[in-house]
């Protein structure tokens, strides 16, 4: 398990925070039902600040690489992690207008004394994931089978059958 980072959400927007780290992909542990592999790190940015309404905010930037299994060989899938996030933290959620709701250049959560960074950075990862991570080009495990030059069992049977 990583390391706990956190941050109180209206000093860190108020006093315009900044952290920066790099993650292991094995101390995230919710991914790890959806890796190949779980070598590597990630790099994280956080920036805080205050909105236009006085709001404090968190700007978020995730790079990196992970290995996703594909679901359609189940090999390793190179997937690129590239993540911009903009959190604006608010004190209750029935504050916000309809337009505010419906603008996808930020996302919303309640302000928290004790907001834990890593645990958010996994959060948006998981959330940005594909559905269904497979390959652009691969092929089925069945059609790999296929096409070995091996005896098929039921040869023989098919044999024996044909001469009764």
């Amino acid at each position: 398990m990583s390391r706990r980072v956190l941050i109180d959400t209206l000093a860190f927007g108020r006093e315009r925070g900044v952290l920066d780290g790099d993650l292991a992909v094995s101390s995230l542990t919710r991914l790890h039902d959806l890796l190949a592999e779980r070598s590597g790190t990630l790099v994280y940015h956080a920036a805080g600040g205050v909105g236009s309404d006085g709001r404090s905010q968190l700007s978020l930037a995730i790079e990196g690489r992970l290995f996703l299994c594909c679901q359609r060989c189940l090999e390793a899938l190179d997937y690129p992690v590239d993540l911009h996030s903009l959190l604006e933290f608010v004190d209750d959620e029935h504050d916000l207008t309809q337009e505010e709701l419906e603008d996808d250049s930020r996302d919303f959560l309640p302000n928290q004394q004790d907001l834990d960074v890593v645990e958010l950075i996994e959060d948006e990862i998981l959330l940005a994931l594909p559905t269904v991570a497979r390959h652009d080009d691969c092929r089925l495990p069945a059609a790999v089978a296929a096409t070995d030059d091996k005896v098929s069992p039921f040869s023989a049977l098919a044999a024996a059958r044909s001469r009764a």
